[in-house]
C-alpha cells in the first residue's frame, strides 16, 4: 500500500530544539532543511548534525528527508553526500530534467539509490515540470510546490483563494498525477491564521493533493484533518466496493448505486480510498 503523506514538516537544521521536538509530532514526512531555514554563515555547521538528525528521527515512524542546498551552490555537493543515507532528498528549484539526473549521479557515486523529490518553485521549473515529472533513470519520488518563490517570481498578488497560483499548481498536480508521483502543497505562511490554514489545506484537498509541506508543528494535525479520508467518504468508498462484489452485479461495468451511475473507474478509486484510509504503514 502506498504511504500517506498528509504532512511534510520543514525543520530548521540548525535548531535542535526543533530537531528533538519533530520526532514526537506523528508527521507523515520530516525535512531536515539545510536550504532556505540556516544562514550561509551556518550551513556548514548544520550539515554536520544530518547523520545525527536522521538516526533521532528513526524511532518517529516519519519518511525522513533532507533538503539540500541547489548544486551550484558552495554547499550542494557536501549537502548530497550527507544526506545520502536519508529516506528521501529534496533538491530545491528544479529547472530542468539534467538537475535530477546530475543529483542522482552524485548520490549513485556516494552508493546511495535514495528517491529524489523535486520542488517545482520557479516559471521555468513549472514550464519543464511535464518532462520533469516523466523523466527516467531519476529515481524520482514526488513533487512539492514551492509556493513562495514560485509567487516572488510570478508577481502575483497575495489572496485568499489563492487564484493566481492555480493554474501553475494544476500543473504541478498534473504532471505528478501523469506518473504515479506523489504531490504535495506549498507552505501557509500564517502559521497562526488557523482558519487560513484549513481552507488552503482543503483547497488543496480539492484540486487532488496528497499532502501540505507545513513549516510549524502546529499544521501538522490539521493537515492530517483536511487530507484523510472523510468517514461518509470512506463509507460510500465500502458501498461502492460492496455494490460491485454483489453477484447479481457480476461483470458489469456500470451499475446504479442509490441513484448514481458507478463504473469500474469508481471501483477503482474506491480500493485506493478504503486503503489510504486504513492506516499510514509503508
Amino acid at each position: 500500500m502506498k504511504r500517506l503523506i498528509r504532512s511534510a514538516l520543514f525543520v530548521p537544521a540548525n535548531n535542535p530544539r526543533a530537531i528533538e521536538k519533530a520526532a514526537q509530532l506523528g508527521a507523515d514526512m520530516l525535512v531536515l532543511d539545510l536550504e532556505d531555514a540556516v544562514g550561509p554563515d551556518d550551513k556548514e555547521g548544520a550539515r554536520d548534525l544530518v547523520s545525527g538528525t536522521l538516526e533521532h528521527w528513526q524511532s518517529s515512524g516519519a519518511l525522513r528527508a533532507v533538503r539540500v542546498n541547489a548544486a551550484d551552490t558552495p554547499w550542494g555537493a557536501g549537502d548530497l553526500r550527507a544526506a545520502s543515507q536519508a529516506d528521501a532528498v529534496i533538491l530545491p528549484k528544479v529547472e530542468q530534467v539534467g538537475d535530477l539526473h546530475a543529483a542522482r549521479s552524485s548520490l549513485n557515486a556516494f552508493g546511495s539509490s535514495v528517491p529524489l523529490w523535486a520542488m517545482i518553485e520557479t516559471p521555468r521549473g513549472v514550464l519543464n515540470v511535464a518532462a520533469i515529472a516523466g523523466a527516467t533513470g531519476t529515481g524520482l519520488g514526488g513533487l512539492m510546490a514551492g509556493v513562495n518563490d514560485l509567487a516572488r517570481l510570478l508577481r502575483c498578488a497575495p489572496d485568499h483563494d489563492r487564484a493566481a497560483m492555480l493554474p501553475h499548481l494544476a500543473q504541478i498536480l498534473c504532471a505528478a498525477r501523469a506518473n504515479g508521483l506523489y504531490a504535495l502543497d506549498g507552505v501557509y505562511n500564517q502559521f497562526r491564521d488557523h482558519e487560513g490554514f484549513r481552507r488552503e489545506a482543503s483547497q488543496g484537498r480539492m484540486l487532488g493533493f496528497d499532502g501540505k509541506t507545513l513549516i510549524h508543528p502546529d499544521q501538522v494535525e490539521p493537515a492530517h484533518r483536511c487530507f484523510q479520508p472523510s468517514p461518509a467518504e470512506l463509507e460510500r468508498a465500502a458501498q461502492i466496493v460492496a455494490a460491485f462484489t454483489d453477484p447479481a452485479n457480476a461483470g458489469k461495468g456500470v451499475i446504479n448505486l442509490d441513484g448514481d451511475m458507478v463504473e469500474r473507474l469508481h471501483l477503482d478509486a474506491a480500493r485506493a480510498l478504503l486503503s489510504a484510509g486504513s492506516g499510514n504503514d509503508p
